[in-house]
């Protein structure tokens, strides 16, 4: 038997006994080595729902992990017994007409783990063992690298994919408001990929604190800031906290003809800057979940290129998994909480 952690509701967390489904030929039984718990797992277990998806049956919440290879099919050739393996969580069909024109993250029949998009829902990864395709699985076999780290993939693979859909930004100054961990992957990627100055904004003096330590250039406590101060200031900036005010931030600090990238899940009903965008000739972009930067991240990580230990404040055991929803709902105590197995 298997403990797995699952929400019924609104703050209705329960901890529930599986049995891991038997191997096909190419799957993969795992154990879990470290979960992040993401801002959409927290927006379930407080309020039943991300946006439009709402939980309608017991969800395994869950996206972002790693994990250790328990056993393996008759024809599995990716992984081996004992490795550690980054897990990617998305399931685009690979036929539709946005998968063929390279966009699986907008895939017609996306199937996400830890996800109640559809229904049944997609099942995710807050569980003792598990069973994955193999195609999901690339292993990380450097010595130093932690299962926490691994399990940071999928976080960073958003921020690339923000940077992605923003463009060049080599030698351009970037502005991110939010200094959480997707803050903090996508100004990461904002530095692998050149700019010139990273700019963090936040409320959080913990949060900007984290900021600086993964490499934002300076930080910016955005409510104690004169908006005037912020004009014509950054090229690209990039909503990450999914506040109508970081909203109206980034609309602030972006130069004429720049791009602001939609990360953060705002609120339904958002007054449209439309005229805003008209007269300064600003794009508007969104920017959702990731498909080839899933690997980029994996590569990223495993070299170093990026070192996402800083953001890592806490890990818990999957028993402990109410203690652990709680503590990453405290910003002042942390940014990304994981769970693991004891």
């Amino acid at each position: 038997m298997s403990i797995a952690c699952q929400i019924h509701g609104p703050l209705d967390l329960r901890l529930t006994e599986e049995t891991p489904p038997p191997l096909g030929p190419h799957d993969v039984l795992l154990r879990l080595g470290a979960g992040g718990i993401c801002g959409s797992d927290l927006h379930y277990y407080q309020h039943g729902r991300v946006g439009a998806f709402t939980v309608r049956e017991p969800l395994v919440p869950g996206h972002e992990a790693s994990g250790i290879v328990v056993d393996i099919g008759e024809r599995v050739s990716r992984v081996s017994l004992g490795q550690r393996v980054a897990i990617n969580p998305s399931h685009p069909c690979g036929v539709c007409d946005y998968c063929q024109a390279g966009r699986g993250n907008l895939c017609r029949k996306m199937y996400f783990l830890g996800s109640a998009s559809v229904f049944p829902h997609a099942q995710g990864l807050f569980r003792e063992r598990f069973v994955m395709g193999e195609r999901q699985l690339t292993p990380v076999t450097e010595d130093g690298i932690s299962l926490g780290e691994i399990a940071c993939a999928e976080p960073l693979s958003i921020g690339l994919h923000a940077i992605h859909r923003a463009g060049p930004v080599l030698g351009e100054t970037v502005l991110i408001t939010g200094g959480g961990t997707i803050g903090c992957m996508s100004a990461m990627a904002a530095r692998l990929a050149g700019a010139a100055e990273v700019i963090v904004c936040d409320i959080n003096d913990r949060a900007l604190a984290i900021a600086r330590s993964v490499g934002a250039d300076r930080t910016l406590r955005s409510d104690q800031v004169d908006p005037a101060s912020l004009a014509d200031l950054a090229h690209v900036t990039i909503e990450a906290a999914g506040s109508p005010q970081a909203l109206a931030t980034c609309l602030a600090a972006t130069r004429r003809g720049g791009r602001i990238i939609q990360v953060g899940t705002l609120p339904p009903e958002l007054p449209f800057p439309a005229n805003s965008l008209m007269a300064r000739e600003l794009d508007y972009r969104g920017a959702f979940r990731a498909h080839l930067e899933f690997d980029w991240a994996v590569q990223a990580i495993r070299s170093r290129r990026v070192d996402v230990r800083p953001l890592i404040s806490a890990q818990l055991p999957l028993a402990q998994s109410q203690a652990a929803f709680e503590l990453a709902l405290d910003r002042s105590r942390s940014t990304k909480v994981q769970l693991i197995t004891e």
